[in-house]
C-alpha cells in the first residue's frame, strides 16, 4: 500500500466528519480552503457559490508549455441533514461512514493528487486547478460546476470529476435529469363540518397514482420517482395543500422531452373548481456527451488498464454534465470500490485507492 493512502484516508475521514448537506457546505469549504493555504497551493479562494480554488503551478518555461489548465473537481456537498450521527469505523479493508465515498474520499483525492505529483517530480506543461465544489447533490442542480464552468470555459483544456466510489467507471456521457416539485391547492378545512370539499391530499394521490402508471421506454432506459410527498396540518383536517417531488430521468434528450410533456398534460386535468395545480421546474441537469473515442475517454481508459483494472464506459449524473452539455471534453472517475452511496450504511474499500489514485495520476500526466 502507497504510503500515500492511509494519509488520504485519514484526512478523507476529517472531511468527513464536517457535516455539509447541500446548501450547508461554508465549514467544510473552510476546512479545505485552510488545507490548501497549508499546502502550499497557489491562488486559493473561494466563490461567491462558496467553490473553493487552488492552483497546482505547472512550468511555464517547459518547451511542451500550454496555456490551457486543466481543472480536477470533486464536490463537498452531501445528502445527509446537519443533524446526521457521523461516526465513521474501520475492519475488514472497509472505511465506513455516512459520505466517506460520496463524497468526502473525492475532496480528500484533491490533495491525494497533489502529494503524487509532488513525489513522482513530474513537471507538467500546464496549470493545474483543483476545485472543491458546492451544489452537485439533490435540488443544488450542479450549480457549484455550473459556475466552476463559467468561470474556465473553453479556456481549460479538459474538465475531470472525481467521486469517491465506482472505480473503474469512466462516465463520459451526461445523463438528462428534471426535477418538479408540484403542489395542490385547496380551500380546507374540517373533516366533519366541511366533509365534502376537496382535499389537496387527496387530489395528490390521484395524481400520484396517474403519474406513477406512465409507461416509460426501456431504451433508450428512462425513469421516473416521486421521491418526497408532504402536506397536510392535522389528521382531522381537509389540506389545504400538499406537494410532491418527482425526479425525472432518461438517455435520451428526446425521450426526457417526451416524459416531461406528458407529465405537464397530468397535471392540467387535475385541476378543478376549488383546486389549484402548479408544477414547477426545481432542477434540470442537462444531458451530453463525450464520444468513447475521444482522446480523453481512451486515455483514462489506458490508464485504468495499466492499473490492472478494466474500464467500464457510463452515463451518470454528475458534475460532468456541466462542461459536457456545452461541448467541453469531462470525464468524472471513481477512486476506489465501495456501497451504500446515500446511506448511513455507505462504506468504502481501502485497498483498490491506490489503484484509483495512480490512474487519476496518469490521465493528469497524459492529459
Amino acid at each position: 500500500m502507497s504510503e500515500f493512502t492511509p494519509r488520504i484516508l485519514d484526512l478523507a475521514v476529517q472531511i468527513q466528519q464536517i457535516s455539509a448537506p447541500t446548501f450547508h457546505e461554508e465549514k467544510r469549504a473552510e476546512f479545505v480552503r485552510a488545507c490548501f493555504v497549508e499546502e502550499g497551493l497557489q491562488n486559493v479562494e473561494v466563490d461567491a457559490l462558496g467553490n473553493v480554488y487552488a492552483c497546482f503551478r505547472g512550468n511555464r518555461q517547459s518547451p511542451n508549455a500550454n496555456s490551457k489548465p486543466l481543472i480536477v473537481s470533486a464536490h463537498l456537498d452531501t445528502v445527509f441533514p446537519l443533524n446526521t450521527d457521523l461516526a465513521t469505523r474501520r475492519e475488514e479493508g472497509r472505511l465506513y461512514g455516512p459520505g466517506i465515498g460520496d463524497n468526502s474520499l473525492g475532496v480528500a483525492g484533491l490533495f491525494g493528487l497533489a502529494w503524487l505529483l509532488r513525489e513522482s517530480g513530474a513537471e507538467l506543461p500546464f496549470d493545474l486547478w483543483l476545485v472543491a465544489n458546492v451544489g452537485e447533490e439533490g435540488l443544488g442542480d450542479l450549480r457549484g460546476m455550473k459556475a466552476v464552468v463559467e468561470r474556465f470555459e473553453a479556456e481549460a483544456r479538459a474538465y475531470i470529476i472525481l467521486e469517491g466510489m465506482a472505480l473503474g467507471h469512466i462516465y463520459h456521457r451526461g445523463l438528462g435529469v428534471r426535477r418538479y416539485r408540484i403542489t395542490i391547492q385547496t380551500e380546507g378545512g374540517h373533516s366533519w363540518i366541511d366533509y365534502g370539499r376537496p382535499s389537496a391530499i387527496h387530489e395528490l394521490t390521484r395524481l400520484s397514482t396517474r403519474l406513477t402508471r406512465l409507461e416509460v421506454p426501456q431504451a433508450p432506459r428512462t425513469t421516473l420517482n416521486i421521491g418526497v410527498i408532504s402536506g397536510g396540518t392535522s389528521v382531522n383536517t381537509i389540506a389545504a395543500e400538499a406537494s410532491l417531488e418527482l425526479d425525472l430521468r432518461s438517455e435520451s434528450p428526446a425521450a426526457l422531452e417526451q416524459l416531461a410533456l406528458q407529465v405537464a398534460q397530468l397535471c392540467q386535468p387535475a385541476a378543478q373548481t376549488g383546486v389549484g395545480v402548479k408544477a414547477d421546474v426545481i432542477g434540470a441537469r442537462p444531458a451530453g456527451e463525450l464520444p468513447a473515442s475521444h482522446p480523453l475517454v481512451t486515455l483514462a481508459a489506458d490508464c485504468l488498464r495499466a492499473q490492472g483494472l478494466e474500464p467500464k464506459p457510463a452515463i451518470g449524473s454528475t458534475d460532468a454534465n456541466i462542461p459536457l452539455s456545452q461541448g467541453y471534453p469531462a470525464v468524472t472517475l471513481g477512486l476506489t470500490t465501495g456501497s451504500g452511496a446515500h446511506t448511513v450504511h455507505e462504506y468504502v474499500n481501502v485497498e483498490p485507492l491506490e489503484k484509483g489514485m495512480k490512474a487519476v495520476l496518469g490521465v493528469v500526466l497524459g492529459s
